[in-house]
Parts: C-alpha cells; structure tokens; sequence
C-alpha cells in the first residue's frame, strides 16, 4: 500500500487560500490522506464553514487563519499562528485576479496589493516554511501560478507577471530542493471552475462556459504528482512540457495571448 502523505511529508498541511474553489479541493484532499491542515484566507465565515466541512468528513484538526495575505506583514503572522506545528505541505493558492482590465483602468494600489500576494508573500512563505523542511529533509511546496504565466498579454500585465514570477520561482526551488528530500512543484492552471473565475467572468459580462477543469480533480492531480517538478501543467498531454506556445516568437505568443486575455485571468 502507498504511503499517506502524511506520513511521507509530515503531519499538517498548510493552504493559503484554503476557503474555496482549488484551495478548499487541496485542503480535502490532504484531509482525506490523514494531514491536518490550516485554512488562510480574508474572509473568516467562509474559511469557518469550510473548516467544519472538512472535519465532519475527514476527521482531522483544522485550523483557520484569517489573514490578508497582500498585507506587508502576512506572512510572518502565519508563521507565528503555526508555530509548534510541522508543516510537511504548503500550498499556496492565493491570487487570482478578480478584474481583467487594461492596465491603467486599475488604480496603482490595486496592482501593488496583488504583487504583494502574488510575489513577496510568495516568497516570503516559501522562505519561512521551506527552510525548516530543508533541514528535516522532508516536506512539499505546491505554488499554484496560471497560463497567464507564459507570456504578456492585453489586460494581464500585472497578474501574469506575477504569475511568471512564482512559476519561475517554484522551478528556481525544485532545482535547489531536489536532493534535500522536499519537493517542489509549479502548478500551472488554466481555466478552472471555481468562485474565482465565476465572480470575475460574471462581473465582466462574460460567460464561464466551454471546458473548465474541476477543482477536486486539479487537487488531485497535482497531489499525485508532487515529486514530478519543476513544472505540472494541470490537464495537458505534456504536462511536464514547455510552453504550450511553442516555437511561435514572443511577439506572435503575446498576441495571441492577448486575443484570449479574459479566458486567464482568473481560477
């Protein structure tokens, strides 16, 4: 029989945005294999609710930590609210972008907040929690980024940058990691149904039909997979692969990145 995960990586499990949609499918899904978990997100009812929901099926500790993660100081306060607890698995699924606009019809404050989120408390996270898994030579990171990730694109300058960002980040540490017994993985999304993508597409008069991956199967998938880094790209025949746009020119990949903006903006 397979070893849980919890006894492969360590007893809790870490989900930044754990309330919902992919967050809240990683979070089951490390319940159901015996990981205790921490749910963090903004909004405490719903990471309450969620909380409950796993503990009625799965039967494991849950914690929540509400905590706005595009905030300076979020990072070291998840540190210190899970101080005393080994942390085995960290997820960080924070980062959508809720509003996909031409760069300046955003205020700047807006843009720093989400590279915040999306960048230095990535970092920040991967620093804080990896490097205690590096010294007990066990554990897993899982830094969720997007398709957004492989090139501009009209209305996804900072979202998709930043997602390039942790892609190339969560590649730089499987790269170091890969001998010290943590794994590492960049899981690249594309279109996903989930809360996220619904508020975001919906408020833009848009429609979240055609193919979208499920959450529950993207969690999996990825569980599946964690020692298969650097790079998984979720639901693709190459998943370990490059680019999807492959030889096209970085010019020709942007436009046709830009022709199809809206469909990455969000998960």
């Amino acid at each position: 029989m397979a070893e849980s995960l919890a006894s492969t990586y360590g007893p809790w499990g870490v989900v930044a945005g754990g309330s919902d949609g992919v967050g809240a499918a990683f979070a089951h899904r490390l319940a159901a294999q015996g990981v205790n978990v921490v749910l963090v997100a903004r909004r405490l009812p719903v990471l309450e609710a969620s909380a409950d929901e796993i503990r009625a099926r799965h039967g494991v500790e849950v914690r929540t930590v509400p905590l706005d993660l595009s905030s300076p100081g979020a990072p070291a306060e998840l540190e210190e609210a899970t101080a005393g607890l080994e942390v085995g698995l960290f997820v960080y699924n924070a980062g959508s972008d809720d509003r996909s606009v031409p760069f300046l019809d955003k205020d700047l404050g807006t843009h720093l907040g989400l590279v915040r989120r999306n960048c230095t408390a990535v970092l920040e996270a991967a620093y804080r929690f990896g490097g205690p898994m590096v010294a007990r030579k066990r554990g897993a990171v899982v830094l969720v980024t997007s398709g957004a990730a492989w090139a501009g694109g009209a209305t996804l300058a900072a979202y998709g940058a930043s997602k390039a960002f942790d892609l190339i980040l969560a590649e730089s540490l499987w790269a170091e990691w890969r001998g010290s017994g943590v794994d590492v993985l960049g899981l690249v999304l594309g279109r996903t149904d989930t809360p996220s993508l619904r508020r975001t597409e919906g408020a833009q008069g848009g429609s979240y039909g055609g193919t979208l991956a499920d959450p529950d199967e993207v969690a999996a998938e990825a569980l599946a997979h964690l020692s298969d880094g650097p790079t998984w790209i979720c639901g693709s025949p190459t998943p370990t692969g490059g680019s999807p746009f492959g030889a096209l020119s970085r010019r020709d990949a942007v436009l046709a990145m830009s022709r199809g903006a809206t469909s990455h903006s969000g998960r």
